[in-house]
């Protein structure tokens, strides 16, 4: 399935946003835990959930596709609330698979759609995934042979384009241009970049313009298109930061998430549809951010299992 996409770019209508967001999907990873005096680790599935948006209260829990035993922790939105992709665990030592899930109007998930032929290793599930804005098209990347691999997968057929390259750097976040023709990436030690699906060949630095060089600490991590396409909406360590796509202008910091010190310094955030709220997640504590004035709300319910017990979930809507 190895770049016989012909057609990278996503050139369906997007899917509109239907207002501020009502939902959002949250995915752990499997519970591993060590029996006294073994060596071997027993594993305790947890399955993505649904969530209100306003509260954090938990709607749903997501079916898995068979031969998917558990969450992973990777998962992406499309701009209406309702479209989803995750990652799903086989097993020790087994490959990652990916499925579509749809929410009807009241949240409750749909059958889950594996996408055909797309797995990743068992160590290297991507370092981030980004769903096309009319859900046809998946963005992931992962490390490869040294250095990094970006492909973008057509959910229906599997079908697959790479751009690859072998400078070694982790790419954290990505975000398709509302006209799905660009991809912005944000790499930790090397910048903000947009990669241009209509450019031949696959070498990836030489598809890409960089937007913002990476400047040391604090790290980038997330990375979000504004609707209009017009900007990047990043992550600079606990800063929430918005620089146009032309680079025409410095950066402009949009919010200051306060997080106790022990917090690890890269932020995952997922905005909505509307590009005005932004979910980001502290161990089970689940936050909205409105970017018109950088005022932060934490959801009251709870998500995920209690700390200690597999971690702080994503999520996204």
């Amino acid at each position: 399935m190895e770049t016989s996409l012909a057609l990278p770019a996503a050139t369906s209508p997007p899917l509109p946003p239907t207002g501020p967001p009502r939902f959002f999907l949250a995915a752990g990873v499997p519970i591993a835990r060590f029996p006294e005096r073994s060596k071997t680790a027993t594993f305790t599935p947890v399955r993505p959930t649904v969530h209100d948006a306003a509260t954090g209260a938990l709607l749903a829990s997501v079916r898995l596709p068979p031969g998917v035993r558990s969450s992973w922790q990777l998962l992406a939105a499309a701009p209406d609330n309702r479209t989803f992709v995750l990652s799903g665990w086989t097993g020790p030592d087994s490959p990652i698979r990916f499925f579509r899930v749809t929410l009807a109007e009241d949240g409750q998930p749909g059958d889950p759609m594996p996408v055909p032929g797309l797995r990743s290793d068992r160590l290297g599930p991507g370092y981030a995934l980004a769903l096309s804005p009319d859900a046809t098209r998946l963005v992931y990347a992962k490390a490869a042979s040294g250095g990094v691999r970006v492909s973008v997968v057509e959910l229906a057929t599997g079908r697959r384009r790479d751009w690859s390259t072998g400078a070694f750097f982790t790419v954290s976040g990505l975000s398709w241009a509302p006209d799905g023709r660009r991809i912005a990436l944000a790499a930790g030690n090397w910048g903000l970049g947009v990669l241009d699906l209509d450019r031949p060949g696959s070498d990836l630095l030489a598809a890409t313009r960089l937007v913002r060089p990476h400047r040391g600490l604090p790290p980038l991590h997330s990375v979000a298109y504004t609707p209009d396409g017009g900007a990047l909406v990043y992550s600079a360590g606990h800063a929430i930061e918005r620089v146009p796509v032309d680079g025409g202008q410095a950066p402009r910091l949009l919010a200051q998430v306060k997080l106790p010190p022990t917090a690890s310094l890269s932020l995952p955030f997922s905005l909505d549809g509307t590009g005005r709220y932004l979910l980001y997640v502290h161990r089970r504590q689940s936050f909205r951010i409105d970017l018109t004035d950088g005022s932060t709300t934490p959801l009251p319910k709870r998500i995920g299992e209690r700390p200690g017990r597999g971690g702080s979930p994503n999520a996204a809507w």
